[in-house]
């Protein structure tokens, strides 16, 4: 049953697996990095080594370019495993070397999943070709990578993902390339995540075999691998089979044969570099969660830039409303059915006088207000029309000026300059649902007779459209001064048909059905580039999530790593008198460390 920590890790693992940094923010690139080696070493490493915590200890044998890995690795073995030359790369192809009896461990696809299993292929970077050899002790197995600092740029990814799948790095390096900058770096990252490495010096000359192992040992020591154990093989020539000569790779043959015998040591080793992966693994997960963080927050300050470009546009709406509708072909119209200038004096003069003349006016008929309401539709359907297009204008403009935007917008590969070819008609539709809520407000506000009969008196399209005059008063904030005497009348009808409290109520409730109709057109287009922002995909819940799950995985590895770190450092002996002291109740007894490093010094 998979424990505790395993099951976060495998949490760690989906929710990465569904991180997304598409924008070009600085560091997004890095994140993709790190995420895609986050998950990398989980699948190559880490959980497999948690799942399996007795399996052989796997050293990976990585190094600079011409540092003689392959024949290095020969040598100690004893005859040709891994491919020699002076063709460089030579390793194309990565060989995994173990002990016949240790099959079973290797069988599958439980390391490395990604490649293929071969048994003879060199030149292919996407298999992994296994070698049983009786000359491999048990209990440890060997891989050969290709060099780190390659000039194919697919062998230095493949050498990177293998370094960070081995419980033990033997790093190897020549007299001539071991102050070279690459190798360092990855020496530096082993140091920060307390991976357990070795060092090589190949190729040493005999002249300069006291002064440069001194130097780097001394490198070593500054750079936080004082511990690590090191080794000089001196420059010398090889035998006809390639090998170098057996007293020259003796003591690391011999160190890695004592630590192939040695359980407790072998166990060590290999809890040194899970707690460090697993601890590194913690803290990569916040620095993740902070770059998602900063995604999300790119494509919320999108949205709100288009946000603010749609409202920009719809206050201009109100404001040109104000000299597009009211004193302009409308009033011209209603002073033309209404004689605004003389019905203000009867007004004035009293509600009964004036409804009597107009009412004579109109030979007993309703004041007709179809042309001025057809005026209002017109009028206000062409400013709603420029309002989409200069929203979308502004909008992408603004979406444009920064590179987030820009990428949106290119990966949309749509034109958001420009309202959809359906907006023009949407625009009418909207002012045609207006001057129906208009109506209804009247129909709903009518309901005494008092009101229904000045209704009557003058038209029920007359009042909705003094109601709709002085709704587009409020929403454009004009006044009552200058030339606006319409709306003024307007207003005055509206005050002697239904009184001053429910015409304000009514005028109120007309300007809010007015800006509601108007957003919701803009809805339509202002959702043309909420729906660029959602095929970024990008979850708002997974940097938490992220840091959730880092905080119990560090917290976990506490608690679980001492458990394991028994499991693999104790022999099946040892193991089994555990478990009688654990079944007695007795108090078990501690085992002390046998440090690594005390091996082949």
């Amino acid at each position: 049953m998979a424990s505790a920590l395993e099951l976060a890790l495998s949490r760690l693992r989906a929710a990465l697996e569904a991180a997304r940094l598409p924008l070009p923010l600085p560091g997004a690139e890095a994140a993709r990095r790190q995420i895609e080696e986050v998950v990398g070493q989980l699948d190559d490493y880490v959980l497999p080594r948690l799942r399996q915590i007795r399996a052989p200890l796997l050293v990976i044998i990585g190094g600079s370019t011409g540092a003689g890995k392959s024949t290095l690795v020969n040598s100690i073995i004893g005859h040709a495993v891994s491919q020699t030359g002076v063709i460089r790369p030579t390793t194309k192809s990565p060989v995994l070397i173990h002990h016949p009896e240790d099959v079973d461990w290797f069988n599958d696809d439980r390391i490395l999943p990604g490649l293929a299993r071969s048994s003879g292929v060199y030149h292919d970077l996407h298999s992994l070709r296994i070698v049983p050899d009786p000359a491999m002790p048990r209990g440890m197995a060997v891989l050969d990578s290709p060099d780190i600092d390659s000039i194919d740029a697919a062998n230095r990814a493949l050498a990177e993902q293998l370094l960070a799948a081995g419980d033990l790095w033997l790093f190897i390096t020549s007299a001539t390339r071991y102050a070279d900058a690459v190798p360092w770096q990855y020496l530096a990252e082993a140091v920060d995540r307390s991976a357990a490495v070795a060092v090589v010096l190949d190729r040493v000359p005999p002249a300069a075999m006291a002064e440069v192992p001194s130097h780097l040992a001394a490198m070593m020591t500054e750079r936080g691998l004082g511990n690590s154990p090191f080794f000089a093989v001196p420059e010398t020539v090889v035998d006809e089979q390639g090998m170098l000569p057996k007293a020259a790779v003796e003591p690391i043959r011999g160190w890695l044969a004592a630590l192939a015998a040695d359980q407790r040591t072998r166990g060590l080793v290999v809890m040194k570099t899970l707690d460090g992966a697993v601890g590194a693994l913690s803290f990569q997960g916040p620095e993740i969660a902070r770059g998602l963080a900063g995604q999300l927050a790119a494509v919320e300050r999108l949205r709100q830039d288009a946000a603010a470009q749609f409202g920009a546009a719809l206050e201009s709406v109100f404001e040109a409303g104000e000299a597009a509708l009211l004193h302009d072909e409308v009033l011209v119209r209603w002073q033309d059915q209404f004689g605004a200038g003389e019905a203000m004096r009867r007004l004035d003069s009293g509600w009964a006088r004036w409804r009597d003349r107009m009412s004579h006016r109109i030979k007993g008929q309703p004041v007709e207000a179809g042309n001025a309401k057809l005026a209002v539709e017109s009028g206000l359907e062409t400013l709603l029309t420029q309002a989409g297009q200069l929203a979308c204008e502004s909008a992408q403009a603004a979406w444009r000026s920064q590179p987030s935007g820009e990428f949106v917008l290119e990966r949309g590969g749509a034109d958001l300059g420009r309202p959809d070819p359906g907006f023009g008609h949407a625009a009418a539709e909207a002012v045609r649902q207006w001057q129906t809520d208009i109506s209804t407000l009247v129909g709903q506000e009518s309901e005494s007779k008092k009101a229904q009969s000045k209704i009557a008196a003058l038209g029920a399209d007359a009042v909705g459209l003094s109601l709709m005059l002085v709704s587009l008063v409020r929403a454009t904030g004009a006044g009552e001064a200058g030339n606006a005497v319409g709306p003024v009348v307007a207003g005055r009808v509206l005050d002697l048909v239904f009184g001053p409290e429910a015409a304000g109520r009514l005028a109120q409730r007309g300007q809010e059905l007015l800006g509601r109709r108007a957003q919701e057109l803009m809805s339509g287009q202002f959702g043309r580039f909420v729906e660029l922002l959602e095929r970024l995909h990008l979850d708002p819940a997974l940097p938490h999530q992220l840091n959730a799950i880092s905080q119990e995985i560090d917290q976990l590895r506490g608690e679980e790593l001492v458990e394991l770190s028994l499991q693999a450092v104790l022999t099946s002996a040892e193991r089994a008198a555990a478990q009688t002291v654990e079944a007695s109740g007795l108090e078990a007894v501690a085992v002390g460390p046998s440090p690594m490093a005390s091996a082949g010094k």
